[in-house]
């Protein structure tokens, strides 16, 4: 099972590759993701998380299960809400559990993408699974949710952070 990466490694930085091939190989990396997942108890996983620069995530939020590949987000509604948020890729250095935050996101969303075999899907997300997909999304954009925050809340989530 691959490790998650942690705030520090490049790859969470760095905007993920289109994914072109919808192969047995990317279906078994989805596979992988959702055990990755599971095991960490999160509630989605995008492709830099596990080290592969590919513009996926898979998510299991809100009683919705699935994944998203070479996602588009688009805002439906940009009232601003505030909740808390956490990542697997920003852990407290000592419990290793993720450090969370109140993190302002857009209250609906939608999102276009494909599935594994390379059908188009949409989906409209509030709530929660509005949060998820952003917060996946960013990864892709080479963004961590500290991004989002006022500067001495991202700093002070950073310090606690490896």
């Amino acid at each position: 099972m691959r490790d998650i990466r942690v705030v520090g490694d490049p790859v969470l930085r760095t905007p993920a590759e289109p994914v072109a091939d919808f192969d047995r190989d990317l279906r078994r990396m989805i596979d992988e993701m959702f055990e990755v997942m599971y095991a960490a108890r999160g509630v989605g996983l995008a492709g830099p998380q596990i080290g592969v620069s590919r513009r996926i995530f898979v998510y299991d939020c809100s009683s919705r299960k699935g994944h998203v590949i070479n996602p588009e987000l688009t805002v439906d509604d940009d009232t601003e809400v505030l909740d808390e948020e956490g990542c697997l890729s920003v852990p407290d250095r000592e419990t290793r559990v993720p450090i969370y935050a109140r993190t302002p996101r857009a209250a609906g969303v939608t999102v276009r993408g494909m599935d594994r075999l390379g059908r188009p899907i949409r989906i409209r997300a509030r709530g929660m699974l509005a949060r998820c997909f952003q917060h996946e999304t960013d990864h892709l954009d080479g963004r961590l949710y500290v991004d989002r925050l006022a500067r001495d809340a991202a700093r002070q989530v950073l310090l606690q952070a490896p």
